[in-house]
């Protein structure tokens, strides 16, 4: 079997990969931009190909059975283009990461460790116990409004419970009440969500029906202390009504791991957003890390091996956005 990296980020998950696909496997890692035509060569004639794009300028593999995304994510893969003898996976295994991510973003928004350190190095003793001027935050008996509840809800949800928050849920189909969810809404009732919460966490996948779904209506309705964190896609928030809330001292603060700007071949370090959000001191700014651990790239690994066993077996796959003709 013929199995192809294309791109930076599919490469990341080569490491090893032979050990978990087995010695039939002929991998081959090719760059983002197919400029050599041995390069070209390779891609069409490829039989699985695990990359994070695919569009009507690469070149057609003909013979392809599986085109697997190295993530969650396909909006960058033109299904239509792609031969119908090819099956289409995707692979999760990040939510672990971003759980993690997010309970320690709104851990160090109450629990001030870094700045605890940092004075008492000087004999600052500011926040020492005894005095109610100097106690800290805690998240226990917080709110906690997870837009969308797939994996990564329900991961957050499981951690969130385990600090003692509440969890409200908004989500296109209905949630009951379970031991992980104490009040749920669908997206009809957005903005008596986003007024029921603490904190806001983005995680929908971002679609046309989902873009710009965090509006200026929706800080409106927020509490004025209100957190919002977005380890999704950057537009399904309103950059403007975003920036505006911010700035205006209409919530509390954000948390933004995914963006509106990234880097590109014409520009390797832009800034993140088209609007000055590093001018804000009320917005704690990542990279799109969140997701980015040790343990993600094994996990979706094992997914990936996995599926192309199955597709060479003929046993039905895991994670199909689309099956083969």
């Amino acid at each position: 079997m013929r199995v192809v990296f294309h791109g930076e980020n599919a490469a990341s998950f080569s490491h090893g990969f032979a050990e978990l696909v087995g010695k039939e496997a002929e991998i081959q890692l090719l760059p983002d931009h197919l400029e050599a035509g041995a390069d070209q060569k390779a891609y069409a004639e490829a039989e699985v190909i695990v990359g994070v794009k695919f569009d009507a300028g690469l070149p057609q593999p003909a013979g392809l059975k599986l085109f697997h995304v190295p993530g969650a994510g396909y909006d960058m893969v033109d299904l239509g283009a792609l031969p119908a003898s090819a099956a289409v996976c995707n692979c999760f295994g990040h939510e672990q990461a971003i759980a993690e991510y997010v309970m320690a973003a709104l851990l160090a928004r109450n629990i001030p460790l870094a700045d605890a350190d940092r004075r008492l190095r000087q004999g600052d003793w500011a926040y020492w116990a005894g005095a109610p001027e100097r106690v800290h935050g805690e998240i226990a008996g917080q709110t906690i409004g997870l837009l969308g509840f797939g994996h990564i809800g329900k991961a957050i949800a499981a951690r969130a419970k385990a600090f003692e928050m509440k969890v409200h849920v908004a989500n296109r189909s209905a949630v009951p009440a379970s031991a992980l969810v104490d009040r749920s809404f669908t997206l009809d009732a957005l903005a008596e969500f986003c007024g029921s919460v603490d904190v806001v966490v983005v995680s929908v996948p971002f679609t046309e029906e989902t873009r710009g779904i965090l509006s200026a209506a929706a800080f409106a309705a927020m509490r004025p202390g209100a957190v919002v964190v977005n380890v999704g896609r950057g537009p399904t928030i309103d950059e403007q009504a975003l920036f505006d809330a911010l700035k205006g001292g209409r919530i509390g603060g954000a948390i933004i791991d995914t963006w509106y700007r990234y880097p590109s071949a014409g520009d390797s370090h832009p800034l993140p957003a088209n609007l000055p959000f590093h001018e804000l001191s009320n917005v704690l700014m990542t990279p799109h890390m969140s997701g980015w651990t040790s343990g993600t790239i094994s996990r979706r690994q094992g997914i990936i091996a996995d599926n192309i066993r199955r597709r060479f077996a003929g046993e039905p796959l895991v994670n199909v956005v689309r099956a083969s003709a």
